[in-house]
């Protein structure tokens, strides 16, 4: 029971990272209608410039906490500022257009790893640790980080699921999202929508990044492997259905967190693909699509 337990807590605290990122995409390709390829890079800049920005600000003796908020602070107008560049001057122009979209993002992907590369160099990264200290959760023993970066990714989902659900924009980017010609025409204005939608997907990506740099090594690289997961989770979820995305995303931190245990990472990873190839088989569209 108590191995359960670790496991299911594990998973929690990896998938909440995986919906972060997972719902940044599917948001994209619902208003949008196009896959970003470039998802990944504002979750790794956001992680890059906390490892840098926080222990330098801890050195000139501020507390960690408020180097950490200082550090995601910066990591969230860099990414915003480049998601307002990157649609700006490029993908309002291939708003819908999958293959224009597709090349677009992908050399957006090769020009800013390469940038990435020059500036922060190949090395890894650490961030100190921004709170000690372990806490008993059903008798299992949790670092007191790790459940305040579950309870942060939960809180901003919870956040995300209401804007949508609740408010004008969130009802707008979701008919939208249903049907953008229908939405243009009783007044809706598409294309800030577009940008809005975008904007948010940065930001969902660049607080994700700024959440797992205190609990893992940062590299220039480090968001490849989230794009794979995160596209993975939209796939299994159904593309553009933010329910769908958190049912993946979770699906895949519980794999990987149960496979990782009993088996590898390897073993974890083939594990996922399988699933998704199952799920397609039986659901073309995803187990929550709808097109």
């Amino acid at each position: 029971m108590q191995t359960f337990l670790q496991l299911l807590i594990t998973a929690l605290q990896i998938g909440s990272v995986y919906v972060l990122f997972s719902l940044g995409l599917t948001l994209i390709f619902g208003v949008m209608r196009v896959v970003n390829f470039a998802h990944g890079h504002f979750f790794t800049i956001s992680a890059l410039l906390v490892s840098l920005i926080a222990p330098r600000v801890i050195d000139a003796g501020h507390s960690v906490v408020f180097s950490y908020l200082v550090a995601v602070a910066a990591g969230l107008v860099v990414t915003q500022l480049l998601a307002y560049v990157s649609y700006r001057y490029a993908l309002r122009y291939f708003l819908r257009d999958m293959e224009g979209a597709f090349i677009l993002t992908m050399g957006m992907s090769l020009l800013l790893d390469g940038v990435l590369l020059d500036v922060f160099g190949g090395t890894v990264r650490s961030v100190p640790e921004i709170i000690s200290g372990n806490i008993s959760v059903f008798g299992v023993l949790v670092t007191i980080q790790r459940m305040v970066l579950f309870f942060a990714a939960a809180s901003v989902t919870v956040m995300l699921y209401w804007v949508m659900s609740a408010t004008r924009i969130g009802k707008a980017l979701r008919a939208v999202a249903s049907d953008h010609e229908a939405a243009m025409l009783q007044g809706v204005p598409y294309t800030r929508l577009a940008m809005l939608g975008f904007m948010m997907a940065a930001v969902l990506a660049a607080v994700a990044g700024a959440l797992i740099a205190p609990v893992t090594i940062v590299s220039p690289f480090i968001g490849a492997d989230y794009l794979m997961k995160g596209f993975i989770a939209v796939v299994l979820g159904g593309l553009g259905s933010i329910p769908g995305a958190i049912v993946g995303a979770l699906l895949i931190g519980l794999i990987e967190s149960v496979g990782g245990y009993y088996f590898d990472s390897s073993t974890a990873t083939l594990a996922i693909f399988g699933l998704v190839i199952l799920v397609l088989l039986v659901w073309p569209k995803g187990v929550l699509g709808r097109g």
